[in-house]
């Protein structure tokens, strides 16, 4: 029974699905100000939890031929066959209905027109589509992966502003040199399993540039949050220093000599970037 519950929990990603909450509830934070409605927040975070749950297991369960090739997905329970098809389609789907339910009953409508896009987006036009087909399957899948932010400063805002879409840009930008990175290290397990990104296709030193220019603008879209007034200067000074010193790291990387070991640095600090942009979204509109 164990095995069988450990499984389950295993189909929903946890390391993607918890990051993904993590930035929902950061967006949150950062439109409630200080103000914090605890009923909104809990019903927001649970919707977004199941929404983004189903998601995953759903690409689980479109990405078995792809896992059974390359090496970090094998053992995935879709593929080790822990659990049948026609159990992860309905486990999906309830995850899913719960969630949306949830969301409709105590959030917003923008909210849950978001949750849907952000499943569509993810499950349908990346996981089954340009993931498989087109170079841009990365830009797709940001697309997806800057919803729950969004999701979470509208639960609180009930409209799209300004800060609406630089959260939602900033994760967006995020994504590029994040992905791409592991990308570049895992470049041999994507050509063999025919998945067209970028340093398979355009080759390292094109996806080299790629990571330094959005990590670029990932860095010019966290700073506008201050300029427009969404948050103090402790959340500007913070944000300036970790930004410049991935942008320094991702300069290193137009002449590395070991692409490899570059790129899991890159990696490894795209990891702390992101839990430190959390934090400072959460903090920074009540901080000086």
């Amino acid at each position: 029974m164990a095995k069988k519950l450990s499984a389950y929990y295993q189909l929903t990603k946890p390391g993607v699905l918890y990051g993904n909450v993590l930035t929902a509830a950061a967006g949150f934070l950062l439109a409630a100000r200080g103000e914090i409605d605890l009923w909104l927040f809990l019903a927001t975070i649970v919707g977004m939890t199941l929404v983004i749950a189903a998601a995953c297991v759903l690409n689980n369960y479109l990405d078995q031929d792809i896992d059974r090739i390359m090496t970090r997905t094998q053992s995935r329970p879709s593929v080790t066959g822990a659990v049948k098809g026609s159990h992860i389609l309905a486990y999906a789907a309830v995850l899913v209905l719960i969630g949306m339910v949830v969301l409709a009953l105590w959030t917003n409508w923008l909210v849950v027109a978001i949750a849907a896009a952000g499943f569509v987006t993810y499950v349908w036009l990346y996981g089954a589509l340009s993931k498989r087909r087109s170079i841009h399957g990365t830009l797709v899948g940001s697309i997806s992966g800057a919803m729950p932010i969004a999701a979470g400063y509208a639960a609180v805002s009930g409209q799209v502003d300004a800060g609406l879409v630089i959260v939602f840009m900033i994760l967006f930008f995020w994504q590029f040199p994040e992905f791409y990175s592991i990308a570049i290290y895992r470049r041999k397990e994507y050509a063999a399993a025919h998945i067209p990104v970028m340093p398979v296709v355009k080759g390292v030193r094109s996806t080299t540039i790629q990571i330094f220019l959005y990590t670029i603008l990932y860095v010019i879209a966290t700073l506008s949050l201050t300029l427009l007034g969404y948050t103090g200067y402790v959340y500007f000074v913070v944000m300036a220093f970790i930004g410049g010193y991935w942008i320094w790291l991702g300069a290193l990387g137009l002449r590395a000599k070991d692409p490899d070991a570059w790129a899991r640095r890159m990696f490894r600090f795209s990891m702390i970037t992101i839990l430190v942009l959390c934090l400072m979204l959460s903090l920074g509109p009540i901080l000086p």
